[in-house]
């Protein structure tokens, strides 16, 4: 059983910055990628960032791209979300998500097999 568990959300102002991490574990955590998403009250679960867990190529949605960065540090198993100059259209619950088959759009939620919790993050303008 994989269990993915995030940190670093809150309340932020619009332009400062935030780091969410997700810490893995597990026996049979070996995954393919991670990645972040977000939803937003009656919104749907959107893309926001991934990173191939081998080689560390990303991706991410054009909403987010200059702004987040993705990274992970395989040997602690965790990766994180750092976000700078968030905008208040960014407030939204953030999931930690981690995907095991190759070859699957990294920007669908059904890339991802294990999810975490969620942390909420709230920009204020």
């Amino acid at each position: 059983q994989v269990q993915l568990v995030e940190s670093g959300g809150g309340l932020v102002q619009a332009g400062d910055s935030l780091r969410l991490s997700c810490a893995a574990s597990g026996r049979t955590f070996s995954p393919t990628h991670m990645g972040w998403l977000r939803q937003a009250p009656w919104q749907e679960r959107e893309f926001v960032a991934a990173i191939s867990w081998n080689g560390g190529t990303t991706y991410y949605a054009d909403s987010v791209k200059g702004r987040f960065t993705i990274s992970r540090d395989s040997a602690k198993n965790t990766v994180y979300l750092q976000m700078n100059s968030p905008k208040p259209a960014d407030t939204a619950v953030y999931y930690c998500a981690a995907g095991s088959i190759e070859g699957l759009p990294r920007n669908s939620p059904g890339a991802y097999d294990y999810w975490g919790q969620g942390t909420q993050v709230t920009v204020s303008s």
